[in-house]
């Protein structure tokens, strides 16, 4: 079978294993150099930042390593969240910004993604051409003289950039008088983060800020709002907000502890800028996961849904092709497409903290504009990816249960871009019922894929 670099996410898997070697790493460097300079960028500059993996140290020395060695000046801004590397890229005039995460996996694994200089992630035809490169099917070019090699710097103030670009898309909102749970994961946001909501006039309960190196997503951050919640109830504060490895997603939970959906996030946020009139062709964006009743909580403030495959990447591209606003994932990626590139879970915090200072009003408030469908996701794990269709057994079941949920439930089945896992959907207006095809389906399963 052909090896293969790019996933859905940029390069992603166990650390020290093909493909996040340090061997691929250099390679990497060399690659995003000759490729950007041959599709006509014609900077020097590639910045380059971390999670707080222990392996982002390896990576980030031979990805140096190689960027240099084809005259680029490489500047490292260390831990930073993935949506800060992609936004100071574009700012600071580089011609590529790469960052060292697996965002929310265990410390085991690790990965690369890369933007281009408009910050955005580089486009499915640039990815391919890098990875011809560093898979060795395309020809190496001879070695630069000396005197055309590279420099590394660290640079100082990126953090100081990036938090007041940050404070500034939400017009410095006074968070003066609101407590607030800030868990970190132990990952990127470690630092700035807490900082942020502290300067703007918070009381900030810190959790998951003690990174090391190995402790990254484990029982905190966005994969466990649940840890957050416990310390709103303790703290009596006002709401909680988890972040991811690399902080590109957020959950939030509310007063009660209680974690609220990424779909409601969505909706309120997709209402009130509606209501100020920033919501472009008054349409949301959001993925085939997001649940039914966001779809009739947005028909009845006259909105648009418009819906794309799973992942923040399908969200942006839409946003861009028509000329949207807003858009996100339930998973916690929300995009503010008017002020960054790719999902920012600091940015969308404080655009929430935002709106809630404008209404004055709580988040459970906020968030009480949908009714969710009841709804469970099964994520099985596999040890193979057969083609769907090629399961026969599966394929009857989908089309039995399309025919009895008729227009009162829905059912996804789709495999991992990130995982060996395949992830089952059921939404309907009776939870019983999506109890009893989740069943169904994972049975159906794990009889034919072995």
């Amino acid at each position: 079978m052909k090896q293969k670099l790019f996933g859905t996410d940029g390069i992603r898997g166990r650390a020290n294993e093909f493909p996040i070697t340090a061997e691929v790493a250099l390679l990497l460097g060399k690659a995003v150099a000759r490729v950007l300079r041959s599709s006509g960028v014609n900077r020097n500059r590639v910045l380059v930042g971390k999670d707080t993996r222990i392996s982002g140290y390896m990576l980030e020395t031979a990805l140096t390593s190689g960027l240099v060695s084809m005259g680029m000046d490489v500047f490292m801004v260390g831990p930073m969240p993935t949506p800060a590397v992609a936004h100071l890229t574009k700012s600071m005039g580089a011609a590529a910004g790469i960052m060292i995460t697996a965002s929310h996996n265990p410390y085991e694994d690790n990965g690369m993604k890369i933007f281009g200089p408009d910050g955005y992630k580089l486009s499915d035809e640039l990815e391919t051409s890098i990875e011809s490169h560093v898979l060795r099917l395309e020809p190496e070019s001879d070695p630069l003289p000396a005197r055309q090699i590279g420099k590394a710097h660290r640079i100082d103030d990126a953090r100081g950039r990036y938090i007041e670009f940050s404070k500034q898309t939400a017009d410095n909102v006074p968070l003066h008088g609101l407590k607030v749970v800030v868990d970190c994961g132990h990952g990127a946001a470690y630092f700035i983060a807490p900082l942020i909501f502290k300067e703007l006039g918070a009381e900030v309960i810190v959790t998951g800020c003690q990174p090391d190196g190995i402790n990254i997503n484990e029982g905190c951050g966005a994969l466990y709002p649940e840890t957050a919640g416990e310390l709103v109830r303790r703290h009596n504060a006002d709401l909680g907000i988890s972040f991811d490895g690399d902080a590109d997603r957020v959950i939030f939970t509310d007063a009660s502890g209680q974690v609220v959906s990424g779909d409601r996030i969505l909706a309120l946020c997709a209402i009130s800028l509606k209501e100020q009139g920033k919501l472009r062709h008054n349409t949301l964006v959001a993925t085939v996961m997001s649940n039914l009743g966001l779809r009739e909580a947005m028909a009845q403030h006259g909105i648009k849904l418009e819906t794309t495959a799973v992942g923040d990447r399908s969200v942006i591209e839409c946003i861009r092709k028509h000329g949207y606003s807003f858009g996100g994932e339930n998973s916690g990626h929300l995009i503010f497409a008017d002020h960054a590139t790719t999902g920012d879970g600091i940015l969308s915090a404080l655009q929430v903290l935002r709106m809630m200072h404008a209404r004055n009003a709580t988040l459970n408030q906020l968030a009480a504009v949908m009714q969710e469908y009841p709804t469970q996701l099964a994520n099985i794990p596999l040890v193979a990816k057969p083609p769907l269709e090629s399961l026969p057994k599966l394929q009857r079941l989908m089309s039995q249960a399309t025919e009895a949920f008729g227009d009162n439930g829905r059912h996804l089945i789709r495999y991992s871009g990130t995982e060996n896992k395949i992830r089952v959907l059921v939404e309907h207006k009776d939870i019983e019922q999506v109890r009893i095809w989740v069943s169904k389906f994972a049975s159906a399963i794990t009889d034919e894929i072995r």
